[in-house]
């Protein structure tokens, strides 16, 4: 099955300053899993192209965009304690957003049957009016407006260790989006609690799983047979989109999950097949451990290209017991028992 591969050298362009856990490096992580990948020769390289003001404000707020372009231009800064900008920031993130839209155009049009997004910056924690949590516009939010736009229905998974609060926001009271997020808690930023489930207008749209610290694949494999494919099928979604974020391996230093190159295997395969094939996008999101991004990368390209490929063991724990009653409590309230 071919697969698209999107990455440019432009996104190390967005200089987040010495030390800072979201850096350029990543996607020399990155390259060295699409190189290790046993799916490499059957990638298809691909250029991302800008989003539109048009097509962010799907998402944003023109005053927010407009605000974040000048400040950029400007010479960038701090945006808050964690996110950075630089004068190339502007240029880049639009890049990042553009990719999943190219990819949707390329998919749709029949040319591959899923597509890997390696950007930066990553997006999931920017909301509609801010920037936060090292992203500054949202990639999978942007995608995923484009495609309900269009008349789609999108279910947004999100894996990574921290809550998409962005993403939560942009579709919390859309019910043409299904936003559904596994994340440890308590961590940043606070949210993400199981009765958090959606606006007035998208009630049960909005499916939270917090779990605790140490959580291993098993939990995560019960998560999507009782919580992600009931999802799933009650909503007949047309399109999946994955944020995909290796910081829940088990080596990441931001976190304290529990997974393996091998469980996002596990994961992306599964999820990403509630979808048809030629509407499946997964996006980089965070993962701050190199060697972790260069596994998971690697893991997770087989599985868009339906190949078997687990470059770690799967994961289990004793210790999980509170990570199912997570994804029981989940399953209550959202009438899925």
């Amino acid at each position: 099955m071919a697969t698209l591969l999107y990455t440019d050298p432009r996104f190390v362009d967005h200089d987040t300053t010495a030390g800072h856990p979201e850096r350029p490096e990543r996607m020399d992580a990155v390259g060295r899993g699409v190189a290790a990948s046993v799916v490499a020769e059957d990638l298809v390289h691909l250029t991302p192209r800008e989003a539109t003001v048009d097509e962010l404000a799907l998402v944003h707020d023109r005053s927010y965009l407009d605000a974040l372009e000048r400040f950029c231009a400007s010479g960038g800064g701090h945006l808050d304690p964690d996110t950075v900008a630089a004068a190339r920031s502007w240029d880049v993130a639009r890049l990042a957003a553009g990719a999943g839209l190219d990819a949707i155009d390329r998919l749709t049009a029949g040319e591959a049957d899923a597509a890997f997004l390696a950007v930066r910056p990553p997006g999931h924690h920017a909301t509609p009016s801010r920037a936060m949590g090292f992203c500054l516009l949202n990639n999978v939010a942007v995608a995923a407006a484009s495609l309900a736009h269009a008349g789609e229905r999108v279910l947004v998974v999100d894996i990574d260790a921290h809550h998409g609060n962005g993403t939560q926001d942009a579709f919390w009271d859309d019910p043409r989006v299904t936003y559904l997020s596994v994340h440890e808690h308590p961590m940043y930023p606070g949210t993400g609690m199981v009765r958090e489930t959606g606006g007035p207008n998208a009630p049960g749209t909005t499916v939270n799983v917090p779990v605790p610290s140490a959580t291993s694949g098993d939990v995560y494999r019960r998560l999507v047979d009782d919580v992600i494919v009931p999802v799933a099928e009650r909503m007949a979604a047309t399109w999946v989109l994955l944020s995909t974020g290796f910081d829940a391996h088990r080596n990441d230093p931001l976190t304290d999950l529990g997974l393996s190159s091998g469980d996002y295997y596990d994961l992306t395969t599964r999820i990403l097949a509630l979808a048809p094939a030629g509407r499946r996008l997964a996006f980089l999101e965070g993962g701050y451990d190199l060697d972790a991004i260069t596994t998971s990368t690697a893991a997770t390209l087989a599985a868009l290209a339906g190949v078997e490929h687990r470059p770690e063991p799967v994961t289990s724990g004793a210790a999980d017991e509170p990570g199912h009653q997570a994804v029981g409590a989940a399953r209550l309230i959202h009438h899925l028992a």
